[in-house]
């Protein structure tokens, strides 16, 4: 995915962009974590769209990346990867890898990052992204989310980029004692983002904001 439209000229440009991204769509609505701030000013979110939609690629909304599915609205990214509370050691598990930009951002403010993606074709794609980039320490697994990534349990956080009408229990699972995850859940049009944590084993679940994810799909969340 990375072009010849990634020339000097453009790669300031696009700098200036998310400049711009983070002080006007993140920084002017709350997201204070220096580290979160720091990440998605390195992060070149235009490699992760289509080139046809690169000059779009910094704007306050989520983009089509084919097969149904979206990167996120930057602020969306933002505010799930604060709620997170990173600082730089934790292993992460993503679930919807998508294009990949949420991992690379993920990867910029954690120790390890393990993320899921159920299209093969997506998954493939992500991870020509990230190579590119030389994220080494980004694994991505072809899988259903639902299931988790059981050999690489457990996960000091864990990141669910599609919306669910509930937590799927292998993930709980897989959470780290005093871990954290950030899931959208409601139902298939319209959720809100949670933080949930494990504390002596039990599940403790607070409401942050309204959000609209594209489906979580699996035995343990929506059917396709």
């Amino acid at each position: 995915m990375i072009g010849r439209t990634d020339g000097l000229a453009s790669r300031e440009r696009f700098a200036r962009e998310r400049e711009k991204m983070v002080e006007q769509q993140l920084v002017a609505r709350g997201i204070a974590d220096p580290r979160v701030l720091a990440a998605m000013r390195r992060v070149p979110r235009h490699l992760f769209v289509e080139e046809a939609l690169r000059e779009r690629a910094y704007g306050d909304h989520p983009l089509p990346i084919g097969e149904g599915q979206t990167i996120s609205q930057p602020f969306i990214v933002g505010r799930m990867t604060e709620l997170l509370k990173l600082t730089g050691v934790e292993k992460v598990l993503e679930i919807g890898t998508g294009s990949g930009y949420q991992a690379a951002v993920l990867a910029e403010c954690a120790g390890r990052v393990c993320t899921v993606e159920r299209l093969p074709r997506m998954a493939a794609r992500a991870r020509q992204t990230l190579e590119a980039l030389a994220y080494t320490n980004v694994w991505v697994r072809t899988a259903n989310g639902t299931f988790g990534w059981p050999d690489e349990a457990p996960f000091d956080r864990i990141l669910v980029a599609a919306g669910g009408p509930s937590v799927p229990p292998p993930l709980f699972e897989q959470l780290a004692e005093g871990g954290r995850m950030v899931m959208p859940v409601g139902e298939a049009d319209a959720q809100r983002l949670q933080v949930i944590e494990k504390a002596r084993g039990e599940m403790r679940v607070t409401d942050d904001s309204g959000c609209v994810f594209v489906k979580l799909i699996g035995k343990y969340a929506w059917q396709a």
